[in-house]
């Protein structure tokens, strides 16, 4: 399989915070991938530098093979999904999730279609003269997804997407994000969600420090984790 996404001994610091040292990874097209590890290991700063909101420090980040260090967010074919929505509340569903493609100058028509679509694959077909303040959370995130998809993306990152949802919404956003991953879509999500993460990840990778310390199947890390610190990550969580 082809690599959609590399990094090449990137580094990521804050004046003398260093977030990132020195990561290579490999994500592949078509795979859904877990990034782990306890808060502030670097897990939102490798969403960031894919999605194109932050440029490295050094070493190289790679989007279909290309060094993608300097390419603003809105060039690049990814789309990500945050925590706390980043939805326009003047704006109605279709509107929103519309947003992205009317910048783009899509044709009427073509909005149309791929926001139909886009609310039809999250499971809200229908909503789209809702008002986002008569929306419930999962309600939202989901939008928020669909405002994604609309955009065809090649790579969608989702950042602790159901970090700030109650515990019965949670499994409404949990679904629709492994229903996508059975399409075929290339994903990257930072959760705190183990069962979500050992049920649909193709690939987990366990971070600390900055480091990548582990990567592997889901059973590979969680039943057969390499690392002490793995091991006594996991021994506290699940």
């Amino acid at each position: 399989m082809a690599n959609i996404v590399e990094f090449k001994n990137v580094s990521m610091s804050f004046g003398n915070n260093h977030v990132l040292k020195n990561i290579d990874l490999e994500i592949e097209k078509g795979k859904f991938y877990t990034l782990l590890g306890p808060s502030g290991c670097g897990k939102s700063t490798i969403l960031k530098l894919i999605g194109g909101f932050l440029s490295p420090t050094s070493g190289d980040v790679l989007l279909d093979d290309k060094v993608v260090n300097d390419l603003p967010a809105n060039k690049r074919h990814v789309n990500t999904v945050f925590q706390d929505y980043a939805l326009f509340p003047h704006m109605n569903v279709f509107e929103n999730v519309a947003f992205g493609l009317k910048i783009k100058n899509e044709k009427k028509e073509i909005i149309k279609k791929k926001v139909k679509k886009a609310l039809k694959q999250v499971n809200l077909a229908g909503f789209e003269n809702r008002d986002i303040s008569e929306m419930s959370g999962g309600q939202k995130q989901r939008v928020a997804i669909a405002r994604a998809l609309a955009n065809s993306p090649e790579v969608l990152l989702f950042d602790e997407p159901t970090s700030a949802l109650d515990p019965e919404m949670v499994k409404e956003v949990l679904d629709v994000i492994k229903e996508l991953s059975e399409e075929g879509l290339t994903m990257l999500i930072v959760t705190h969600e183990m069962n979500f993460a050992k049920e649909v990840a193709d690939k987990v990778i366990f971070m600390d420090g900055g480091v990548v310390l582990e990567e592997g199947t889901p059973s590979e890390i969680f039943d057969n984790p390499k690392e002490e610190r793995t091991k006594e990550f996991f021994s506290k969580i699940l």
